[in-house]
């Protein structure tokens, strides 16, 4: 009899998850990536419209061009983690169609740009609205998925980078092709064939900052009333998927025992079947349990174990784990005190430097593939879509690969010797072999996007607190530093070589890269070790405590390592900066010692 039941149950239990976990792959995500998609587009369009003449048309020099992206991606990089927070504080929902419908404005005002001044004030107000879209959109994100659930997903959503840079190439080469040439002599009477927009005076790059700017505006404002501020607030949702939801995010964030979770399922039935007496009584299942090797959370005994369940229970009840909104001054102080995310920030400044240029200068290194090719705007810009189409099936597989395995850095080298592959050809190849070349650049391009990700993905992994990620994000988001590079060693005056210096220039960071994420590695293998070493003389008790409290005093022991001494030191100029700041310096979520990192 019990058997029955525990099939049925069980039954239940995935139904109940994969229904949740469809409605979040098929209503949020797709809109999400949507919103990627159109703010990759409004970054790149400008490199797509320069092809076209932007530049000359408007009466600057190609040069200006380099000077705006340079001021963009210097105020996007700079005002990362201030658009995070904010983001954070008012709530994803609110915050981002509020900032999409203002840069689309500006996207269409490109128009009527006339002066050196005018492009780099809009590109000013562009990267200043933009900056904190990605970790904003992105810890948003992380908060509806598991941790195994959650790259696959992102790289749905980074992906979006690459289809822009595709989507982009596509749609400027039907725009250039119908619009290719300036309109001449006095307007012709109605009745003829000519295009009424080219009559009008319409080029064709201001008919493309047209169309990506109302866009932009017109998803913007659908966003207000299609994202939820949480899980248990989704339109989408009936009121056992919004429990659910909810409660297996909590499952997962805490890491809690098979014990726990089966008290969490009796708990959640019980309120069910008081809510709703003519529903089906749903349970708790845990869409990860095979996670449990990277556990941090123990179960408690006696009156400790009672005493803390009461308070959490009584905390999940008022506070829900996918709130979009809410941020400590602890979690902006350990945020910036953690030395992680500066090891992180500089190997994913290195590694984005080729997918941040090339998603604005692809066209024109395309254009400059062979001499002998003599190609118009249209077909370089078409001849752009394959390439960023492999980037995105690449990142795919690669994020797929991620989630299987429950890991990240051996897929992120992976993808970045990919791409040193295809930078060695494209150097090695010269400009009369213009099929390799262009092969070189697939190969290129299919590596690009795998390295960035998978960082944000290890970030959310590996830190439990939501606003303390949001910020992590944040100072994550000065990756886009590599904007600033591509727009420095991009220039016209590499035109005439095919971009030689700046692909030997890319090659020796990624190397660099490489190098860094190698390091990192071994950094976490011995931070394992390390806590490992610090907890193995302490006591059941003083375990339980800094499991919950994160506040057990570490023992000053000699020193064994220079890990030692740095993480040590970290710990303590940690505490006396929390002291003077009057913040409360107990270790939270990766904080505290009985977490370990996963690789």
């Amino acid at each position: 009899m019990n058997d029955v039941f525990h099939d049925s149950n069980d039954t239940y239990q995935s139904r109940l998850n994969k229904r949740t976990i469809r409605k979040l792959d098929f209503i949020l995500l797709p809109f999400l990536a949507l919103l990627f998609l159109l703010n990759s587009l409004d970054k790149s369009n400008i490199g797509n419209a320069e092809s076209a003449g932007f530049t000359h048309d408007a009466g600057l020099s190609a040069g200006d061009l380099n000077t705006s992206l340079a001021f963009f991606f210097a105020f996007f990089v700079a005002l990362q983690p201030v658009g995070a927070a904010l983001g954070r504080k008012y709530g994803m929902a609110r915050w981002v169609p509020a900032c999409m419908s203002l840069w689309g404005l500006c996207t269409i005002l490109h128009i009527w740009v006339k002066t050196r001044w005018q492009l780099i004030c809009l590109r000013i107000a562009i990267a200043s609205l933009e900056a904190g879209f990605y970790p904003t959109t992105v810890s948003y994100l992380s908060l509806f998925y598991t941790r195994y659930e959650f790259a696959v997903r992102l790289g749905i959503f980074y992906g979006q980078t690459a289809v822009a840079g595709a989507l982009g190439g596509v749609l400027s080469w039907a725009v250039f092709s119908r619009f290719s040439k300036p309109p001449s002599g006095p307007q012709l009477p109605p009745g003829e064939t000519v295009d009424a927009m080219q009559n009008s005076g319409w080029k064709s790059w201001e008919v493309l900052f047209l169309i990506e700017g109302c866009t932009t505006m017109a998803i913007a404002l659908v966003g207000f009333f299609w994202l939820p501020h949480s899980a248990d607030s989704a339109w989408f949702f009936t009121t056992q998927e919004r429990m659910w939801a909810e409660q297996r995010i909590r499952l997962d964030r805490e890491s809690v025992t098979s014990t726990q979770k089966r008290r969490a399922s009796k708990a959640l039935q019980r309120t069910t079947s008081e809510d709703e007496e003519t529903a089906e009584r749903p349970s708790i299942s845990f869409a990860n349990d095979d996670d449990t090797g990277e556990a941090h959370h123990r179960l408690l005994d006696g009156h400790m174990e009672a005493g803390i369940r009461r308070r959490k229970m009584s905390t999940a009840s008022a506070i829900s784990v996918t709130a979009d909104a809410g941020l400590t001054r602890h979690d902006v102080l350990s945020a910036v005190l953690n030395y992680k995310i500066w090891h992180l920030l500089i190997c994913n400044i290195l590694s984005a430097i080729p997918a941040t240029a090339f998603g604005v200068f692809l066209p024109l290194v395309i254009k400059q593939l062979s001499p002998s090719l003599n190609l118009s705007p249209a077909a370089s810009n078409l001849l752009s879509a394959p390439p960023f189409a492999f980037g995105a099936l690449v990142l795919f597989l690669f994020t797929t690969w991620s989630d299987r395995i429950h890991q990240r850095l051996v897929p992120i080298l992976c993808g970045l010797g990919l791409l040193l592959v295809g930078l060695m050809m494209t150097v090695m190849v010269g400009r009369s072999n213009y099929v390799l070349r262009y092969i070189s650049l697939c190969i290129l391009l299919s590596g690009s996007f795998i390295a960035s990700p998978l960082t944000v993905a290890w970030l959310t992994n590996n830190t439990p607190e939501p606003g303390k990620r949001a910020i992590l994000l944040g100072i994550n988001g000065w990756g886009n530093l590599a904007g600033v590079f591509s727009a420095l060693l991009f220039t016209p005056e590499d035109e005439a070589n095919g971009y030689l210096r700046p692909f030997i220039v890319t090659l020796v960071c990624v190397a660099g890269s490489f190098a860094g994420f190698i390091a990192f590695w071994i950094l976490l293998i011995r931070e394992n070790q390390w806590r490992r070493d610090v907890t193995a003389g302490w006591t059941e008790e003083e375990r339980e405590r800094e499991e919950v409290f994160g506040d057990v005093e570490v023992s000053k022991r000699s020193s064994r390592s220079q890990l030692d001494v740095l993480t040590r030191g970290n710990l303590d100029l940690r505490r006396w900066l929390f002291d003077w700041l009057g913040a409360d310096d107990d270790r939270r979520g990766d904080e505290k010692l009985t977490f370990r990192y996963g690789l």
